[in-house]
């Protein structure tokens, strides 16, 4: 195997523990890309900044439906300016030895599976840079139901993908030329877009920000701490307006007492409802050890 190479894949991810897909690729469960929906950018963006993940999201992007929160498992493409005799060798090895048809990007979108998102690095490309027009973008659509694009390069039959429903591309800008004078030297292999990397799984989170790529091993993680940092929000801000604490005590570790306080609240107040997976003995040992400092 040359592109889409499952065990170069699962070398290329060993933080990865879980179930992959069939390609190799971590499979972060359906449950934490539909919870990854409710997050912020800035809520995905701060725990990976703090465990040394600094260059790993792009904000440099235009949106087809803009507003509408794309998450997905990322599939990469790596595309390169044409060389002659390389495009030859890499078309010979993809159709003659691997079996794939039509142009390279036809290659990576034909083997889309559901939330996937094609992350690709056309180097900043517009004139025949259009990665996908009305009929790729709708075979995206239609194989991945939840995904969509991030692309590093052109779109064109825009007025077309702009009108579909529940569809999002990010990317750079538009031109009518079709896609040409380019070839992919990388199929799910590590990918830069601008000042980001993608790999092969990460967990694509684009919203009205930017696109931020967090690594399949940190999804749940992120996620979590999200979660916890809502609801914590509302119990702080119930309780900030009934005087109950002060800017200082919400803002600093919450000591054991107040801890307790929110628990009680967290067990009966409606908007705690659909965070009762979420589990705080990390946050009581916290409160112990503020109790003590106080």
């Amino acid at each position: 195997m040359f592109f889409n190479d499952r065990e170069t894949i699962i070398r290329l991810t060993p933080q990865w523990k879980g179930e992959r897909l069939p390609d190799g690729r971590p499979m972060v469960s359906a449950d934490i890309l539909r919870r990854m929906r409710n997050i912020t950018f800035e809520e995905a963006w701060g725990p990976l900044w703090n465990q040394g993940y600094r260059n790993n999201w792009e904000c440099a992007f235009k949106a087809t439906s803009p507003g509408t929160v794309l998450v997905g498992r990322a599939v990469t493409a790596v595309m390169v300016p044409r060389r002659p005799d390389l495009d030859e060798a890499l078309m010979d090895i993809g159709t003659k030895e691997e079996g794939y048809r039509g142009f390279y990007n036809q290659w990576v979108i034909d083997h889309l599976v559901e939330d996937d998102v094609v992350v690709v690095d056309l180097y900043d490309k517009l004139f025949e840079g259009t990665y996908v027009g009305g009929n790729l973008s709708t075979a995206i659509r239609t194989r991945t139901k939840n995904g969509g694009a991030v692309i590093w390069g052109g779109v064109r039959d825009l007025q077309q993908i702009a009108e579909m429903d529940h569809f999002q591309i990010f990317y750079r800008g538009t031109d009518p030329t079709g896609i040409g004078n380019c070839v992919m030297t990388g199929y799910n292999m590590p990918c830069r877009v601008g000042q980001a990397i993608c790999m092969p799984g990460d967990v694509v989170l684009g919203t009205i920000s930017g696109v931020i790529f967090i690594p399949a091993h940190l999804a749940e993680e992120v996620v979590v701490r999200a979660e916890k940092n809502h609801v914590r929000d509302f119990f702080g801000f119930d309780r900030l307006k009934s005087g109950t604490y002060t800017t200082a005590q919400i803002d600093r570790p919450w000591t054991t007492p107040m801890m307790e306080d929110f628990l009680a609240w967290f067990k009966v107040d409606p908007r705690a409802a659909e965070y009762q997976h979420l589990t705080w003995e990390e946050e009581l040992e916290q409160a112990r050890k503020a109790d003590e400092t106080a």
